[in-house]
Protein backbone atom coordinates (compact mmCIF):
# COMPACT_ATOMS: atom_id res chain seq x y z
CA UNK A 1 0.00 0.00 0.00
CA UNK A 2 1.61 3.37 -0.78
CA UNK A 3 0.03 6.92 0.46
CA UNK A 4 -1.96 8.99 -2.21
CA UNK A 5 -3.83 11.81 -0.37
CA UNK A 6 -4.12 13.05 2.97
CA UNK A 7 -7.41 15.56 3.35
CA UNK A 8 -8.16 18.27 6.42
CA UNK A 9 -11.16 19.75 6.04
CA UNK A 10 -13.85 21.32 8.35
CA UNK A 11 -17.60 21.06 7.26
CA UNK A 12 -17.31 21.83 3.63
CA UNK A 13 -14.09 23.68 3.43
CA UNK A 14 -10.71 21.90 2.85
CA UNK A 15 -7.81 23.11 4.97
CA UNK A 16 -5.31 20.85 3.38
CA UNK A 17 -5.10 18.71 0.65
CA UNK A 18 -1.48 16.98 0.44
CA UNK A 19 -0.72 14.21 -2.31
CA UNK A 20 2.07 12.24 -2.30
CA UNK A 21 4.07 10.49 -4.91
CA UNK A 22 6.68 7.95 -5.27
CA UNK A 23 9.79 8.75 -3.53
CA UNK A 24 10.83 11.58 -1.36
CA UNK A 25 8.00 13.32 0.01
CA UNK A 26 8.97 16.54 1.84
CA UNK A 27 7.32 18.36 4.66
CA UNK A 28 8.73 21.42 4.64
CA UNK A 29 9.11 24.17 7.64
CA UNK A 30 9.66 27.90 5.91
CA UNK A 31 10.04 29.64 9.23
CA UNK A 32 13.49 30.88 9.38
CA UNK A 33 15.32 30.77 12.01
CA UNK A 34 15.83 33.74 12.88
CA UNK A 35 12.36 33.95 13.94
CA UNK A 36 12.35 32.15 17.73
CA UNK A 37 11.05 28.81 17.44
CA UNK A 38 8.01 28.04 19.88
CA UNK A 39 8.14 24.53 21.91
CA UNK A 40 5.51 22.04 20.89
CA UNK A 41 3.55 21.49 17.62
CA UNK A 42 5.05 24.37 16.15
CA UNK A 43 3.61 24.58 12.43
CA UNK A 44 2.65 20.92 12.02
CA UNK A 45 4.99 19.25 9.86
CA UNK A 46 6.14 16.71 12.73
CA UNK A 47 1.71 16.22 12.90
CA UNK A 48 1.55 15.32 9.20
CA UNK A 49 2.90 12.15 9.98
CA UNK A 50 1.10 12.04 13.09
CA UNK A 51 -2.41 12.61 10.76
CA UNK A 52 -1.26 9.81 8.55
CA UNK A 53 -0.51 7.29 11.78
CA UNK A 54 -4.17 8.17 13.41
CA UNK A 55 -6.00 7.33 10.38
CA UNK A 56 -4.09 3.94 10.64
CA UNK A 57 -5.07 3.42 14.65
CA UNK A 58 -2.96 5.54 16.42
CA UNK A 59 -4.92 7.56 19.77
CA UNK A 60 -6.20 10.79 18.81
CA UNK A 61 -4.29 12.38 21.66
CA UNK A 62 -1.16 12.17 19.57
CA UNK A 63 -2.28 14.95 17.60
CA UNK A 64 -3.07 17.48 20.35
CA UNK A 65 -0.56 16.76 22.48
CA UNK A 66 3.44 17.02 23.10
CA UNK A 67 5.34 13.75 21.80
CA UNK A 68 8.39 14.14 24.18
CA UNK A 69 5.47 14.87 26.94
CA UNK A 70 1.97 13.31 26.71
CA UNK A 71 0.78 15.08 29.51
CA UNK A 72 1.30 18.53 27.76
CA UNK A 73 -2.11 19.40 26.09
CA UNK A 74 -2.13 21.97 23.32
CA UNK A 75 -5.78 23.09 24.05
CA UNK A 76 -6.52 25.55 21.35
CA UNK A 77 -5.48 22.44 18.70
CA UNK A 78 -7.87 20.17 20.44
CA UNK A 79 -10.33 22.78 20.77
CA UNK A 80 -10.17 23.93 17.08
CA UNK A 81 -10.46 20.02 16.02
CA UNK A 82 -13.46 19.47 18.02
CA UNK A 83 -15.76 22.66 17.83
CA UNK A 84 -14.60 22.87 14.13
CA UNK A 85 -15.74 19.14 13.70
CA UNK A 86 -11.77 18.68 11.17
CA UNK A 87 -12.25 15.66 9.58
CA UNK A 88 -9.07 13.77 8.28
CA UNK A 89 -9.38 11.61 4.82
CA UNK A 90 -6.67 9.27 4.51
CA UNK A 91 -6.32 7.34 0.52
CA UNK A 92 -3.96 4.47 0.51
CA UNK A 93 -3.44 2.59 -3.04
CA UNK A 94 -1.79 -0.65 -4.33
CA UNK A 95 -0.90 1.72 -6.94
CA UNK A 96 -0.16 5.25 -7.72
CA UNK A 97 -0.31 4.82 -11.02
CA UNK A 98 -3.25 2.44 -11.79
CA UNK A 99 -6.74 4.10 -10.67
CA UNK A 100 -7.97 0.28 -11.02
CA UNK A 101 -6.23 -0.63 -8.46
CA UNK A 102 -7.86 -1.11 -5.15
CA UNK A 103 -8.37 1.75 -2.41
CA UNK A 104 -8.20 1.74 1.15
CA UNK A 105 -10.19 5.44 2.19
CA UNK A 106 -9.94 6.07 5.96
CA UNK A 107 -11.85 8.91 7.74
CA UNK A 108 -11.49 10.27 11.10
CA UNK A 109 -12.52 12.83 13.22
CA UNK A 110 -11.97 13.81 17.17
CA UNK A 111 -15.67 14.10 18.14
CA UNK A 112 -16.56 11.58 21.14
CA UNK A 113 -18.81 8.77 21.11
CA UNK A 114 -21.73 8.40 18.63
CA UNK A 115 -20.59 12.04 17.06
CA UNK A 116 -17.17 10.27 16.24
CA UNK A 117 -16.49 9.09 13.05
CA UNK A 118 -14.74 6.21 11.95
CA UNK A 119 -15.18 5.04 8.82
CA UNK A 120 -13.34 2.56 6.19
CA UNK A 121 -14.23 2.17 3.02
CA UNK A 122 -17.63 4.44 3.84
CA UNK A 123 -18.55 2.08 6.41
CA UNK A 124 -18.36 3.45 9.99
CA UNK A 125 -16.31 0.94 12.18
CA UNK A 126 -16.36 0.40 16.22
CA UNK A 127 -12.72 1.31 17.82
CA UNK A 128 -12.31 -2.28 18.80
CA UNK A 129 -12.79 -3.25 15.50
CA UNK A 130 -10.99 -1.08 13.99
CA UNK A 131 -7.18 -2.24 13.92
CA UNK A 132 -9.20 -5.61 12.80
CA UNK A 133 -10.06 -4.11 9.96
CA UNK A 134 -7.41 -2.22 8.67
CA UNK A 135 -5.43 -5.62 9.34
CA UNK A 136 -7.64 -7.35 7.17
CA UNK A 137 -7.69 -5.01 4.30
CA UNK A 138 -3.88 -4.39 4.20
CA UNK A 139 -1.96 -8.15 5.20
CA UNK A 140 -5.41 -10.30 4.61
CA UNK A 141 -3.34 -13.59 5.10
CA UNK A 142 -2.00 -12.44 8.71
CA UNK A 143 -4.97 -14.04 10.67
CA UNK A 144 -3.28 -14.60 14.50
CA UNK A 145 -3.57 -11.87 16.62
CA UNK A 146 0.34 -11.48 17.43
CA UNK A 147 2.25 -9.58 16.05
CA UNK A 148 -0.72 -6.99 15.74
CA UNK A 149 -1.21 -4.73 13.23
CA UNK A 150 -0.21 -1.95 14.59
CA UNK A 151 2.99 -3.52 15.71
CA UNK A 152 3.77 -4.56 11.77
CA UNK A 153 3.87 -0.92 10.68
CA UNK A 154 5.59 0.96 13.76
CA UNK A 155 9.04 0.75 12.01
CA UNK A 156 7.24 2.50 8.23
CA UNK A 157 6.17 5.45 10.80
CA UNK A 158 9.02 7.22 13.25
CA UNK A 159 8.15 10.16 15.35
CA UNK A 160 8.38 9.05 18.52
CA UNK A 161 12.18 8.87 20.28
CA UNK A 162 11.76 5.64 20.62
CA UNK A 163 11.18 4.45 16.94
CA UNK A 164 13.83 7.90 15.95
CA UNK A 165 16.49 6.18 17.76
CA UNK A 166 16.69 2.73 17.78
CA UNK A 167 16.28 0.61 14.99
CA UNK A 168 14.37 -2.55 16.05
CA UNK A 169 13.00 -1.70 19.21
CA UNK A 170 10.03 0.51 17.70
CA UNK A 171 7.47 -0.25 20.16
CA UNK A 172 6.70 1.17 23.92
CA UNK A 173 9.23 0.68 26.39
CA UNK A 174 7.56 -1.64 28.57
CA UNK A 175 7.19 -4.02 25.33
CA UNK A 176 8.85 -7.29 25.69
CA UNK A 177 11.53 -9.49 24.23
CA UNK A 178 8.79 -12.25 23.57
CA UNK A 179 6.64 -9.54 21.73
CA UNK A 180 9.78 -8.23 19.65
CA UNK A 181 10.78 -12.25 18.75
CA UNK A 182 7.02 -12.49 17.17
CA UNK A 183 7.16 -9.24 15.70
CA UNK A 184 10.88 -10.09 13.61
CA UNK A 185 9.88 -13.78 13.05
CA UNK A 186 6.77 -12.70 11.17
CA UNK A 187 8.93 -9.69 9.46
CA UNK A 188 11.02 -12.36 8.13
CA UNK A 189 8.74 -14.96 6.81
CA UNK A 190 8.94 -17.14 9.27
CA UNK A 191 4.93 -18.01 9.89
CA UNK A 192 4.83 -18.90 13.46
CA UNK A 193 0.99 -19.08 14.71
CA UNK A 194 2.10 -19.56 17.83
CA UNK A 195 3.15 -16.08 18.90
CA UNK A 196 0.23 -15.11 20.76
CA UNK A 197 -0.34 -18.21 22.82
CA UNK A 198 3.63 -18.18 23.42
CA UNK A 199 3.60 -14.09 24.45
CA UNK A 200 0.21 -15.06 26.64
CA UNK A 201 2.32 -18.49 28.60
CA UNK A 202 4.69 -16.27 29.24
CA UNK A 203 3.36 -13.28 30.66
CA UNK A 204 1.22 -15.77 32.93
CA UNK A 205 4.40 -17.28 33.83
CA UNK A 206 6.23 -13.79 34.86
CA UNK A 207 3.38 -12.80 37.00
CA UNK A 208 3.60 -16.28 38.44
CA UNK A 209 6.98 -16.06 39.14
CA UNK A 210 6.30 -11.99 40.50
CA UNK A 211 3.72 -13.54 42.96
CA UNK A 212 6.00 -16.29 44.25
CA UNK A 213 8.48 -13.20 44.72
CA UNK A 214 6.32 -11.40 46.78
CA UNK A 215 5.23 -14.77 48.48
CA UNK A 216 8.77 -14.99 49.55
CA UNK A 217 10.08 -11.81 50.50
CA UNK A 218 10.47 -12.60 53.82
CA UNK A 219 11.34 -16.52 53.50
CA UNK A 220 11.87 -18.99 51.22
CA UNK A 221 9.45 -21.56 50.69
CA UNK A 222 11.74 -24.48 52.40
CA UNK A 223 12.34 -21.67 55.54
CA UNK A 224 8.22 -21.79 55.52
CA UNK A 225 8.69 -25.51 56.12
CA UNK A 226 10.99 -25.86 58.23
CA UNK A 227 9.08 -23.17 60.21
CA UNK A 228 5.93 -24.83 60.31
CA UNK A 229 7.52 -28.10 61.50
CA UNK A 230 8.92 -26.09 64.41
CA UNK A 231 5.54 -24.67 65.33
CA UNK A 232 3.77 -28.18 65.13
CA UNK A 233 5.99 -29.58 67.79
CA UNK A 234 5.61 -26.23 70.17
CA UNK A 235 1.79 -27.00 69.49
CA UNK A 236 1.53 -30.70 70.54
CA UNK A 237 3.83 -29.46 73.18
CA UNK A 238 1.25 -26.96 74.80
CA UNK A 239 -1.65 -29.48 74.21
CA UNK A 240 0.28 -31.92 76.39
CA UNK A 241 0.40 -28.88 79.28
CA UNK A 242 -2.63 -28.10 78.63
CA UNK A 243 -3.97 -31.63 79.30
CA UNK A 244 -2.50 -31.94 82.47
CA UNK A 245 -3.54 -28.49 83.41
CA UNK A 246 -4.40 -28.93 87.10
CA UNK A 247 -7.00 -26.09 87.12
CA UNK A 248 -8.70 -24.86 90.59
CA UNK A 249 -11.91 -23.45 90.11
CA UNK A 250 -11.95 -22.72 93.69
CA UNK A 251 -8.66 -21.29 93.64
CA UNK A 252 -9.48 -17.71 94.63
CA UNK A 253 -12.07 -18.61 97.41
CA UNK A 254 -8.91 -21.04 98.48
CA UNK A 255 -6.59 -18.24 98.51
CA UNK A 256 -9.11 -15.89 100.30
CA UNK A 257 -9.46 -18.92 103.00
CA UNK A 258 -5.98 -19.39 103.22
CA UNK A 259 -5.30 -15.61 104.37
CA UNK A 260 -7.87 -16.00 106.50
CA UNK A 261 -7.22 -18.99 108.03
CA UNK A 262 -3.49 -17.21 108.59
CA UNK A 263 -4.84 -14.32 109.62
CA UNK A 264 -6.66 -16.49 112.81
CA UNK A 265 -3.32 -18.59 113.34
CA UNK A 266 -1.79 -15.26 114.12
CA UNK A 267 -4.28 -14.57 116.35
CA UNK A 268 -3.99 -17.47 117.97
CA UNK A 269 -0.44 -17.65 118.13
CA UNK A 270 -0.85 -14.69 120.10
CA UNK A 271 -3.55 -14.74 122.15
CA UNK A 272 -1.57 -18.19 123.13
CA UNK A 273 1.23 -16.32 123.71
CA UNK A 274 -0.06 -14.09 126.20
CA UNK A 275 -1.91 -16.64 128.26
CA UNK A 276 1.64 -17.92 128.82
CA UNK A 277 3.14 -14.59 129.59
CA UNK A 278 0.40 -14.41 132.47
CA UNK A 279 0.55 -18.05 133.47
CA UNK A 280 4.80 -17.71 133.94
CA UNK A 281 4.23 -14.28 135.97
CA UNK A 282 1.92 -15.84 138.20
CA UNK A 283 4.23 -19.40 138.46
CA UNK A 284 7.16 -16.90 139.08
CA UNK A 285 5.45 -14.67 142.15
CA UNK A 286 4.22 -18.04 143.64
CA UNK A 287 7.52 -19.06 143.84
CA UNK A 288 9.05 -15.88 144.79
CA UNK A 289 6.33 -16.60 147.77
CA UNK A 290 7.68 -19.64 148.81
CA UNK A 291 11.12 -18.90 148.83
CA UNK A 292 10.18 -15.48 151.25
CA UNK A 293 8.59 -18.15 153.70
CA UNK A 294 11.62 -20.74 153.71
CA UNK A 295 13.72 -17.85 153.77
CA UNK A 296 12.30 -16.26 157.31
CA UNK A 297 15.39 -16.83 160.16
CA UNK A 298 13.16 -17.64 163.51
CA UNK A 299 16.01 -17.14 166.08
CA UNK A 300 16.63 -13.29 165.03
CA UNK A 301 12.42 -12.68 164.61
CA UNK A 302 12.36 -14.38 168.07
CA UNK A 303 15.06 -11.60 169.52
CA UNK A 304 13.15 -9.22 167.86
CA UNK A 305 9.82 -10.41 169.09
CA UNK A 306 11.54 -10.55 172.85
CA UNK A 307 12.20 -7.10 172.88
CA UNK A 308 9.30 -5.94 171.79
CA UNK A 309 7.12 -7.18 174.65
CA UNK A 310 9.86 -6.44 177.29
CA UNK A 311 9.28 -2.76 175.94
CA UNK A 312 5.55 -2.58 175.06
CA UNK A 313 2.86 -4.37 177.49
CA UNK A 314 -0.47 -5.28 176.51
CA UNK A 315 1.21 -7.86 173.75
CA UNK A 316 -0.94 -10.78 174.08
CA UNK A 317 0.17 -12.94 170.49
CA UNK A 318 3.05 -15.32 171.74
CA UNK A 319 5.46 -15.39 168.67
CA UNK A 320 4.67 -18.82 166.91
CA UNK A 321 1.21 -17.25 167.17
CA UNK A 322 3.02 -14.79 164.64
CA UNK A 323 4.87 -16.81 163.05
CA UNK A 324 2.03 -19.07 162.20
CA UNK A 325 0.01 -15.91 160.69
CA UNK A 326 2.86 -14.83 158.84
CA UNK A 327 3.17 -18.08 156.69
CA UNK A 328 -0.53 -18.67 156.87
CA UNK A 329 -0.65 -15.38 154.79
CA UNK A 330 1.87 -16.21 152.66
CA UNK A 331 -0.05 -19.42 151.58
CA UNK A 332 -3.28 -17.53 151.09
CA UNK A 333 -1.71 -15.17 149.03
CA UNK A 334 -0.19 -18.22 146.75
CA UNK A 335 -3.31 -19.76 146.49
CA UNK A 336 -5.30 -16.46 145.33
CA UNK A 337 -2.28 -15.64 142.45
CA UNK A 338 -2.38 -19.30 141.82
CA UNK A 339 -6.09 -19.41 141.77
CA UNK A 340 -6.42 -19.04 137.74
CA UNK A 341 -3.35 -21.49 136.84
CA UNK A 342 -5.79 -24.31 135.53
CA UNK A 343 -7.97 -22.11 133.82
CA UNK A 344 -5.03 -20.41 132.19
CA UNK A 345 -3.57 -23.44 131.76
CA UNK A 346 -7.18 -25.09 130.07
CA UNK A 347 -7.32 -22.25 127.88
CA UNK A 348 -3.72 -22.63 126.59
CA UNK A 349 -4.65 -25.91 125.80
CA UNK A 350 -7.68 -25.15 124.10
CA UNK A 351 -5.91 -22.40 122.16
CA UNK A 352 -3.56 -24.91 121.26
CA UNK A 353 -5.15 -27.63 119.79
CA UNK A 354 -7.59 -24.58 117.46
CA UNK A 355 -4.16 -23.13 116.52
CA UNK A 356 -2.87 -26.87 115.44
CA UNK A 357 -6.18 -27.12 113.61
CA UNK A 358 -5.53 -23.81 111.94
CA UNK A 359 -2.25 -24.87 110.97
CA UNK A 360 -2.95 -28.50 109.83
CA UNK A 361 -5.50 -26.36 107.30
CA UNK A 362 -3.14 -23.79 106.55
CA UNK A 363 -0.99 -26.73 105.08
CA UNK A 364 -3.80 -28.40 103.67
CA UNK A 365 -4.89 -25.18 101.65
CA UNK A 366 -1.00 -24.50 100.96
CA UNK A 367 -0.50 -27.74 99.48
CA UNK A 368 -4.08 -27.10 97.26
CA UNK A 369 -2.86 -23.92 96.26
CA UNK A 370 0.58 -24.67 95.17
CA UNK A 371 -0.91 -28.09 93.53
CA UNK A 372 -3.44 -26.40 91.32
CA UNK A 373 -2.66 -23.11 87.98
CA UNK A 374 -4.77 -20.27 88.26
CA UNK A 375 -6.94 -19.17 85.44
CA UNK A 376 -4.35 -16.65 84.49
CA UNK A 377 -2.09 -19.42 83.89
CA UNK A 378 -4.95 -20.50 81.78
CA UNK A 379 -5.22 -17.97 79.78
CA UNK A 380 -1.59 -17.07 79.44
CA UNK A 381 -0.99 -21.26 77.77
CA UNK A 382 -4.32 -20.55 75.87
CA UNK A 383 -2.79 -17.47 74.32
CA UNK A 384 0.47 -19.15 73.14
CA UNK A 385 -1.51 -22.06 71.58
CA UNK A 386 -3.49 -19.38 70.07
CA UNK A 387 -0.61 -17.59 68.63
CA UNK A 388 1.04 -21.00 67.41
CA UNK A 389 -1.69 -22.10 65.35
CA UNK A 390 -2.37 -18.48 64.03
CA UNK A 391 1.55 -18.86 63.07
CA UNK A 392 0.57 -22.56 61.27
CA UNK A 393 -2.21 -20.73 59.64
CA UNK A 394 -0.04 -18.68 57.56
CA UNK A 395 2.68 -20.80 56.89
CA UNK A 396 0.10 -23.40 55.69
CA UNK A 397 -1.12 -20.78 53.70
CA UNK A 398 2.09 -19.67 52.09
CA UNK A 399 3.29 -22.63 51.68
CA UNK A 400 0.08 -23.86 49.73
CA UNK A 401 0.45 -20.63 47.88
CA UNK A 402 3.77 -21.31 46.57
CA UNK A 403 2.82 -24.87 45.67
CA UNK A 404 0.21 -24.18 43.40
CA UNK A 405 2.25 -21.39 41.99
CA UNK A 406 5.16 -24.03 41.46
CA UNK A 407 2.38 -25.64 39.88
CA UNK A 408 0.80 -23.40 37.51
CA UNK A 409 4.95 -22.86 36.44
CA UNK A 410 4.96 -25.97 35.45
CA UNK A 411 1.56 -26.82 34.04
CA UNK A 412 2.60 -23.11 32.10
CA UNK A 413 6.08 -24.84 31.17
CA UNK A 414 4.80 -27.77 30.08
CA UNK A 415 1.94 -26.25 27.62
CA UNK A 416 4.91 -23.65 26.47
CA UNK A 417 7.42 -26.52 25.72
CA UNK A 418 5.73 -28.06 22.45
CA UNK A 419 5.44 -24.75 20.97
CA UNK A 420 9.43 -24.13 21.87
CA UNK A 421 10.20 -27.58 20.45
CA UNK A 422 8.43 -26.41 17.00
CA UNK A 423 9.93 -22.70 17.67
CA UNK A 424 13.53 -24.14 18.49
CA UNK A 425 13.50 -26.74 16.36
CA UNK A 426 16.98 -27.43 13.35
CA UNK A 427 14.19 -26.81 10.44
CA UNK A 428 12.72 -24.03 12.04
CA UNK A 429 16.12 -22.58 13.27
CA UNK A 430 17.47 -23.23 9.30
CA UNK A 431 14.42 -21.16 7.63
CA UNK A 432 15.20 -18.05 9.98
CA UNK A 433 18.71 -18.34 9.01
CA UNK A 434 17.93 -18.43 5.32
CA UNK A 435 15.56 -15.56 5.58
CA UNK A 436 18.27 -13.79 7.79
CA UNK A 437 20.62 -14.27 5.00
CA UNK A 438 18.11 -13.21 2.23
CA UNK A 439 17.67 -9.86 4.31
CA UNK A 440 20.90 -8.93 5.09
CA UNK A 441 21.55 -9.25 0.86
CA UNK A 442 19.26 -6.24 0.50
CA UNK A 443 20.76 -4.78 4.46
CA UNK A 444 23.65 -4.97 3.74
CA UNK A 445 23.02 -3.65 -0.60
CA UNK A 446 21.13 -0.59 0.62
CA UNK A 447 23.60 0.48 3.40
CA UNK A 448 26.61 0.11 1.63
CA UNK A 449 25.24 2.13 -1.43
CA UNK A 450 24.02 5.12 0.95
CA UNK A 451 26.76 5.13 3.13
CA UNK A 452 29.64 2.59 2.30
CA UNK A 453 29.00 0.32 5.23
CA UNK A 454 27.54 -2.94 5.74
CA UNK A 455 24.62 -3.10 8.05
CA UNK A 456 23.23 -6.65 8.71
CA UNK A 457 20.91 -8.29 10.86
CA UNK A 458 21.79 -10.88 13.17
CA UNK A 459 19.59 -13.35 16.05
CA UNK A 460 20.90 -15.21 19.34
CA UNK A 461 19.11 -17.61 21.09
CA UNK A 462 19.19 -16.29 24.26
CA UNK A 463 18.41 -17.86 28.07
CA UNK A 464 16.01 -15.59 29.48
CA UNK A 465 14.57 -17.00 33.15
CA UNK A 466 14.71 -20.01 32.10
CA UNK A 467 12.90 -19.01 28.75
CA UNK A 468 14.53 -19.45 25.77
CA UNK A 469 13.74 -16.67 23.11
CA UNK A 470 15.00 -15.60 20.00
CA UNK A 471 16.60 -11.75 19.87
CA UNK A 472 17.53 -10.10 17.17
CA UNK A 473 19.68 -6.72 16.67
CA UNK A 474 21.39 -4.71 13.55
CA UNK A 475 24.75 -3.72 13.70
CA UNK A 476 27.58 -3.19 11.27
CA UNK A 477 29.45 -5.70 9.67
CA UNK A 478 32.42 -3.43 9.49
CA UNK A 479 32.54 -3.18 12.98
CA UNK A 480 33.01 0.30 12.71
CA UNK A 481 30.43 2.92 15.06
CA UNK A 482 28.73 3.81 11.86
CA UNK A 483 25.70 6.05 11.65
CA UNK A 484 22.44 5.19 13.55
CA UNK A 485 20.32 7.06 11.54
CA UNK A 486 21.70 5.64 8.60
CA UNK A 487 21.09 2.05 10.34
CA UNK A 488 17.69 2.74 10.81
CA UNK A 489 16.75 4.37 7.17
CA UNK A 490 18.28 1.76 5.61
CA UNK A 491 16.57 -1.23 7.99
CA UNK A 492 13.28 0.20 7.07
CA UNK A 493 14.40 0.75 3.13
CA UNK A 494 16.13 -2.55 2.88
CA UNK A 495 12.57 -4.54 4.78
CA UNK A 496 10.16 -3.01 1.95
CA UNK A 497 12.49 -4.71 -1.07
CA UNK A 498 13.08 -7.86 0.92
CA UNK A 499 9.00 -8.19 1.59
CA UNK A 500 8.36 -7.39 -2.06
CA UNK A 501 11.05 -10.26 -3.33
CA UNK A 502 9.50 -12.36 -0.48
CA UNK A 503 6.10 -11.62 -1.63
CA UNK A 504 5.44 -10.06 2.57
CA UNK A 505 2.31 -8.10 2.33
CA UNK A 506 3.41 -4.29 4.07
CA UNK A 507 2.97 -0.61 3.46
CA UNK A 508 5.27 0.81 0.81
CA UNK A 509 5.78 4.50 2.70
CA UNK A 510 8.06 5.35 5.36
CA UNK A 511 7.08 8.75 7.62
CA UNK A 512 10.34 10.07 9.35
CA UNK A 513 10.65 12.61 11.38
CA UNK A 514 14.16 14.87 12.46
CA UNK A 515 15.63 14.28 9.58
CA UNK A 516 17.72 17.29 9.78
CA UNK A 517 19.69 15.25 11.33
CA UNK A 518 21.07 13.79 8.75
CA UNK A 519 23.73 14.93 6.14
CA UNK A 520 22.96 16.75 3.15
CA UNK A 521 24.78 14.16 0.71
CA UNK A 522 23.09 11.29 3.01
CA UNK A 523 19.60 12.38 1.84
CA UNK A 524 20.51 13.63 -1.29
CA UNK A 525 21.47 10.07 -2.01
CA UNK A 526 18.37 8.10 -0.37
CA UNK A 527 16.44 10.82 -2.91
CA UNK A 528 17.98 8.94 -5.74
CA UNK A 529 18.00 5.81 -4.22
CA UNK A 530 14.20 5.61 -4.06
CA UNK A 531 13.76 7.40 -6.80
CA UNK A 532 12.78 4.06 -9.28
CA UNK A 533 11.60 2.42 -6.40
CA UNK A 534 8.24 1.42 -5.16
CA UNK A 535 9.17 3.09 -2.10
CA UNK A 536 7.42 6.31 -0.60
CA UNK A 537 9.88 8.03 1.82
CA UNK A 538 8.05 10.98 3.66
CA UNK A 539 10.42 13.36 5.45
CA UNK A 540 9.93 16.66 7.68
CA UNK A 541 12.59 18.69 7.89
CA UNK A 542 13.26 22.76 8.71
CA UNK A 543 13.81 24.46 5.15
CA UNK A 544 17.49 25.55 6.13
CA UNK A 545 18.58 21.93 6.34
CA UNK A 546 17.05 21.39 3.70
CA UNK A 547 19.93 20.01 0.70
CA UNK A 548 19.70 22.59 -2.38
CA UNK A 549 19.44 19.88 -4.94
CA UNK A 550 15.99 18.46 -2.79
CA UNK A 551 14.32 22.29 -2.84
CA UNK A 552 12.21 21.47 -5.82
CA UNK A 553 8.76 21.09 -6.21
CA UNK A 554 8.48 18.14 -7.32
CA UNK A 555 9.49 16.69 -3.85
CA UNK A 556 7.73 18.92 -1.98
CA UNK A 557 4.36 18.02 -0.72
CA UNK A 558 3.62 20.79 1.66
CA UNK A 559 5.13 23.93 3.04
CA UNK A 560 4.17 25.37 5.88
CA UNK A 561 5.28 28.41 8.66
CA UNK A 562 4.03 30.23 11.26
CA UNK A 563 2.13 32.09 8.95
CA UNK A 564 0.69 29.23 7.46
CA UNK A 565 -0.06 26.27 9.86
CA UNK A 566 -1.47 23.04 8.91
CA UNK A 567 -4.54 23.36 10.33
CA UNK A 568 -4.33 27.49 9.64
CA UNK A 569 -5.74 28.12 13.30
CA UNK A 570 -4.12 31.57 13.13
CA UNK A 571 -6.88 32.34 10.20
CA UNK A 572 -9.54 31.78 12.38
CA UNK A 573 -8.43 33.17 15.40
Amino acid sequence: MFLKKLTISKENEVLREIKFHKGINLIVDETPTTIEQKTGNNVGKTTVLKLVDYCLGAKASIIFSDTENKKEVYHLVKEYLINNKVLITLIMTEDLYNPDKKEIIIERNFLPNKASIRRINGEQIKDKDFERTLLELIIPEHKSDKPSFRQIISHNIRYKDESINNTLKTLDKFTTDVEYETLYLYLLGCTFDEGAKKQSILLKIKQEELYKERLEKKQTKNAYEIALAMIEDEIIELNIKKCNFNLNEDFEEDLEELNVVKYKINKASSGITNLKIRRDLIVETKEEMLENISRIDIKQLKVIYAQATSNIEGIHKTFEDLVAYHNNMLVEKIKFITAELPSLNQKISNEEIVLNKLLQNEKELSTKISKSDSFEELEQLIIALNDKYRSKGEYETVIRQLEEVENNIDNLNEELNPIDAILFSDDFENKLKLQRDKFNKHFAAVSNELYGEKYVLKYEKINKNNQLLYKFSAFNANLSSGKKQGEILCFDLAYILFADKEEIPCLHFLLNDKKELMHDNQLVKVAEFINNKNIQLVVSILKDKLPEQLNKEEYIIVKLSQESKLFKIEESS
